[in-house]
């Protein structure tokens, strides 16, 4: 059977101001925005080969409007739907939208909005951003914090291995990995993937009971001394770390993680393993085992465990969970009335 799926194409965002979000995405971050339609701004990385890579529409709060994923054919994304509603999720068909065409959408049963579609604008560069090599869609960006590709997302959920059993049946998404606590067997974290990455898509456990949020999206650059000077970059024009540089253990990609301004975390990365084996068997992980820290030698920042948008609870992260999560998850008994 095919793989339905062959990558991420694309990432929506809600921003409650567009333009703010927009300019930081382009002054700080070096993406480039390729088109504005119908009050959205639509921003690519200079390595993709679609016309974009990420949307930001005008929303409340910061969110995750929706994760969009190209099928390997058409015929591929015809057996996705079948598959997805064999599961009991209902979707819908539409006749494309801005730069793709027939699309299936759906809502995950965690509550994360999905788009998936095989016909899809490819890139041609504009007179002046051309490059000099055929395989580019553009020439390589002149910012020296621009990243290449749009890599993953991490979004949250109520039950991690639940949320990945049914991406990989549903969807075929191969499961890479978990993390445990290593005080009891609680799941925390997983890592999927569609291809030889270490994964494409996150989960982290979320214990608010608000459904489709999101921790975190990433993007890619070429080296380790890339995101080196991306840091630099952005910490000299206002933008402070949150959490990195660093490698994490699970996948071994070098990280940092910074904010833009609705609040929204973004991770960048570089380097990390490639797995192509089909009959891979995802292994536990335990954050002292360096799940999250390469180097089992750092703490992450509290602030990372804040998932988007705002919700009463806890989530966790690659490095696992936060006292207050671990007190929930432990003893569920300690909340008045539970006794």
């Amino acid at each position: 059977m095919e793989t339905p799926l062959s990558h991420l194409a694309h990432l929506e965002i809600t921003s409650p101001d567009v333009e703010a979000s927009a300019r930081f995405y382009e002054d700080k971050f070096g993406m480039r925005i390729i088109d504005r339609a119908d009050g959205n701004v639509y921003l690519r990385c200079w390595g993709d080969y679609y016309r974009y890579s990420l949307v930001i529409t005008e929303g409340p709060e910061a969110s995750l409007g929706r994760m969009a994923w190209r099928t390997n054919s058409q015929e591929a994304l015809e057996a996705a739907a079948q598959r997805i509603e064999a599961t009991g999720v209902q979707g819908s068909w539409t006749a494309g939208g801005h730069g793709f065409g027939k699309a299936y959408e759906f809502t995950g049963p965690y509550g994360h909005h999905m788009r998936l579609f095989y016909d899809v604008d490819k890139f041609v560069a504009e007179a002046g951003f051309e490059s000099t090599y055929p395989d580019r869609p553009e020439r390589r960006s002149s910012h020296a914090a621009a990243p290449r590709f749009l890599d993953h997302v991490t979004v949250a959920c109520s039950d991690v291995r639940g949320f990945a059993k049914w991406y990989n049946e549903a969807l075929g998404f191969r499961v890479m990995a978990f993390v445990d606590l290593d005080e009891a067997p609680i799941t925390v974290f997983s890592v999927l993937t569609t291809n030889e990455k270490s994964h494409d898509l996150g989960v982290v456990a979320d214990t608010s009971g608000r459904p489709g949020r999101v921790n975190h999206i990433a993007f890619w650059v070429d080296t380790t001394e890339d995101l080196l000077r991306t840091a630099d970059v952005m910490m000299e024009h206002g933008t402070p770390m949150e959490y990195g540089p660093s490698i994490h253990g699970v996948g071994e990609q070098n990280f940092l993680y910074f904010r833009e301004p609705s609040g929204l975390r973004v991770e960048l990365n570089s380097g990390g393993y490639r797995n192509y084996v089909p009959d891979w068997e995802a292994n536990t992980w335990k954050p002292s085992e360096g799940s999250n820290n390469f180097y089992k030698n750092g703490a992450m920042p509290h602030s990372m465990t804040e998932s988007l948008p705002p919700a009463e609870g806890f989530t966790a992260t690659e490095e696992g969970a936060s006292p207050e999560m671990k007190e929930a998850l432990l003893n569920p008994y300690a909340k008045h009335g539970r006794g």
